[in-house]
């Protein structure tokens, strides 16, 4: 069976979750995490839940345990604390939830980067992991890595990835 096949048997509408790691973002000014969910759901997938959480492991640590033991949620997205600030502990924080770790999401993510930033794409820790058959994709926290990595690689491959994660 091909990547086609595959892709036609996956979902075509997914139910997500988005976790913003951010310490000084609210919901009014969270425009990251909106952008997550207004290309997300433009697509057709479902948003599911979102929280805003600081750049804290345990809160991050928590938050995401919610989402995937959570059954109605199939995918989650965190955005923020992937870069290599003190403070940016997400990757930390998720660590141990990596069940199969997806570390092409991360390469084409930083090749894609690069086009658009050049050689500032190499601080990105961007990377993405399944836990429980969930897909977990870890993304920085800016409004334009963000709609480039949904757009070109999340949205694109989502509900296959569900599909695949869970067969």
């Amino acid at each position: 069976m091909g990547v086609e096949d595959h892709r036609s048997k996956a979902p075509t509408s997914v139910t997500f979750a988005v976790l913003t790691v951010s310490s000084t973002r609210v919901d009014a000014d969270d425009y990251s995490g909106r952008a997550i969910i207004d290309l997300l759901t433009s697509a057709g997938h479902r948003l599911a839940k979102k929280i805003i959480v600081k750049d804290d492991i345990q809160e991050i640590q928590r938050a995401l345990r919610d989402f995937i033991e959570d059954g109605g949620v199939q995918a989650v997205i965190v955005n923020g604390g992937t870069g290599v600030a003190r403070a940016d502990v997400t990757l930390e924080a998720v660590a141990h939830f990596e069940e199969k770790q997806l570390p092409g999401f991360g390469e084409l993510f930083r090749v894609l980067s690069h086009q658009e930033i050049g050689s500032a794409a190499i601080m990105s820790r961007a990377s993405a992991f399944v836990s429980e058959g969930k897909p977990v994709f870890c993304i920085p926290g800016s409004e334009r890595a963000v709609r480039l990595a949904v757009t070109k690689l999340i949205e694109p491959e989502l509900g296959h990835l569900v599909w695949e994660a869970n067969r």
